[in-house]
C-alpha cells in the first residue's frame, strides 16, 4: 500500500498549509471515525465550483488548493487524498464521467452538454477495504438543489445521489477511467480537451481561468 500512502508533489502533506489544517484534528480516533472527519472537514470546507481551471502543476497541488476558497470535484478530491494520506490512511483518487440532470443549465451553456469528464472522487483504505466518498458537493449547495447531502461513514460507497429529495434524477455514472496512485494531470487535461473544445482555447490563452 505504499504508492498510496507516500507524499508526490500534488498530494504533498507535508506542507505548512495543509499542515495547519490538520493541526486542530484528533488523531486519536479511529481510522473509521478519522476518514469521516476528515472527509466532512473537506465536503464542507470549500464550495464546490465546476467552472474555474487551474491547470499548472504548482496551482494543481494540495496545498495551492487549499489556499482557493471554493474548487471543483478534482481540487477537492485532491485535498482529501492529501489529508488521509498525511494520517497513514491509505488513498487514491478514481475518475469517471457523469451526468448532471438538476439545474444545469449554466452547465449545459459552459460545456456544451450536461456530461462532466472526468469526474473525481475518492477511495481510501479502512480495515482492508477500500471504500468511496465524493467530498465534492458542499452542504450549501445540495440545500439549494434540493438533493441530500451526501453522508460518509467509513464503511459504505458514498458516490453520488441519485435522485433529488422530490425524486428527480440528479446524477448518473456514464463511464469509468479507473483508479490512480498519483494525480494524473496529463491524462485529466487530455480528457477536458477531448470532451470541451472551449476548454482547450482557454487554456491556450491562460493556465488559469473561469469556463463560465
Amino acid at each position: 500500500m505504499q504508492e498510496y500512502l507516500r507524499e508526490t508533489a500534488y498530494y504533498n502533506f507535508s506542507h505548512p498549509v495543509v499542515q495547519g489544517f490538520l493541526a486542530d484534528v484528533d488523531l486519536s480516533q479511529s481510522k473509521k471515525a478519522l476518514a469521516v472527519d476528515l472527509y466532512l472537514r473537506v465536503r464542507d470546507g470549500w464550495a464546490y465550483n465546476p467552472y474555474h481551471f487551474f491547470t499548472l502543476p504548482e496551482d494543481m497541488c494540495a496545498s495551492a488548493v487549499m489556499q482557493r476558497k471554493q474548487g471543483h470535484c478534482l481540487d477537492k478530491a485532491i485535498i482529501l487524498i492529501t489529508c488521509y494520506r498525511a494520517v497513514q490512511l491509505p488513498a487514491r483518487l478514481h475518475l469517471a464521467k457523469v451526468a448532471n440532470h438538476i439545474a444545469t443549465e449554466r452547465l449545459e451553456a459552459t460545456y456544451g452538454t450536461n456530461e462532466l469528464a472526468p469526474h473525481g472522487y475518492v477511495e481510501v483504505l479502512i480495515d482492508g477495504k477500500w471504500v468511496a466518498c465524493t467530498p465534492a458537493f458542499n452542504r450549501q449547495l445540495c440545500n439549494k438543489l434540493k438533493v441530500k447531502v451526501l453522508e460518509f461513514d467509513g464503511e459504505t460507497d458514498s458516490v453520488f445521489q441519485a435522485f433529488n429529495t422530490e425524486g428527480d434524477k440528479f446524477m448518473e455514472y456514464l463511464d469509468d477511467y479507473g483508479s490512480f496512485d498519483d494525480f494524473p494531470r496529463d491524462f485529466i487535461l487530455k480528457t477536458l480537451e477531448e470532451h470541451y473544445p472551449k476548454f482547450r482555447t482557454l487554456r491556450a490563452q491562460s493556465p488559469n481561468f473561469l469556463l463560465a
